[in-house]
């Protein structure tokens, strides 16, 4: 076992003081839960444990309040509300799925992370229900993609189908922790472009891939409706310290959530969506290099000189403009599609092709 490092350690040290304080004050466990995703073999039930005063949504609904209002309220939600949270680590939780119990026990950040074989599911959309000790119970929705899905698409969030401008640290500081969340835009084109890919590929299962945390994605479910998107599992990270530093490796984190992925749908080919912002190419390059067949095409958005300037500080993409995928040839004796545009409807145009 990894020894804690000093930053976990002090974190863990922080959140033992914090708990007894805070249940004293009337403060109790409430489980937030994450949409999940599996095959008919296997599912991935996501959630996180925390503990929460009442936040007068329950208070307000007995005064009168309609449910407009209420999702209003939640609407101008500025961002830095999302995290302030104090995880209950360890805490025992049950899963029922189709009528079985899962026991289960969160990690020290409060994370729920289970692994359920033989679910008994069938493919498509369901809720189930997460019941931690002293909250109560949650449903969740989880997505179990069918053993004949042959295609699917994996989407990066911010600046891809989001602005976000990250990751310069003060411009995502102020469009995280400041700015309503209701005020958020998306990216020019980008729900036609998911529109005209599902109308190519109805049963295509769409998962969104994103070095954000996991505190934001209420907010971004909410974004998501508001814009039009298509609902998929958000596969996010954790930004507080791990056992071996200060902050998790966001790339690190795309990679091995990337191959995971593989394994777990070892059939589906897939669309890899993301931005010259960050280090989309190099990584959808990466991979499509190692696993050419996995690979349907990879379209890439970019970035203004304006919106490179706040994202990284300097108007070109991260790799300088030397067009690290060499014009699409990623791998040798196979050519993946790389497709690249300013917007959405301008690299459905490009895609088009390759996926109908």
């Amino acid at each position: 076992m990894a020894r804690p490092s000093l930053a976990s350690t002090l974190e863990d040290g922080l959140n033992r003081r914090l708990l007894p304080r805070l249940r004293r004050r009337g403060w109790r466990p409430t489980t937030i839960t994450y949409t999940g995703y599996g095959s008919p073999e296997r599912l991935r039930v996501l959630a996180r444990v925390l503990l929460k005063e009442d936040d007068g949504d329950a208070a307000a609904a007995d005064v009168g309040a309609t449910a407009g209002e209420l999702v209003e309220a939640q609407e101008a939600e500025r961002g830095w509300r999302s995290f302030l949270t104090t995880p209950v680590s360890h805490l025992p939780v049950v899963v029922e799925i189709a009528g079985r119990e899962h026991p289960a026990r969160v990690d020290r950040g409060g994370y729920l992370d289970l692994l359920v074989p033989d679910h008994g599911l069938p493919p498509g959309w369901h809720d189930i229900t997460v019941r931690a000790r002293g909250a109560r119970p949650t449903t969740a929705r989880v997505l179990v993609i069918g053993a004949e899905t042959r295609f699917g698409v994996i989407s990066d969030i911010d600046d891809t189908v989001m602005v976000t401008r990250v990751p310069r640290p003060l411009v995502a500081a102020w469009n995280t922790f400041v700015r309503h969340t209701s005020t958020r835009q998306p990216v020019p084109g980008m729900t036609e472009l998911f529109r005209h890919v599902q109308a190519a590929r109805p049963d295509a299962p769409v998962l969104y891939l994103s070095t954000g945390a996991w505190n934001v994605v209420p907010a971004l479910e909410r974004f998501f409706r508001r814009s039009d998107l298509p609902a998929g599992p958000m596969l996010m990270t954790d930004w507080g310290p791990t056992n071996t530093g200060w902050f998790r490796s966001g790339q690190e984190h795309k990679r091995t959530t990337l191959r995971r992925l593989l394994i777990d749908f070892p059939e589906v080919s897939w669309l890899l969506v993301g931005d010259d912002g960050q280090h989309d190419p190099e990584i959808y390059a990466e991979l499509a290099r190692e696993h050419p067949d996995r690979v349907t095409a990879v379209a890439i958005r970019q970035l203004t000189p304006t919106e490179h300037v706040l994202s990284h500080g300097t108007p070109q993409a991260m790799d300088g403009g030397r067009g690290q995928h060499d014009g699409g040839r990623l791998t040798e004796g196979r050519r993946v599609p790389f497709v690249e545009a300013g917007d959405g409807e301008a690299l459905w145009e490009q895609l088009r092709p390759h996926l109908t």
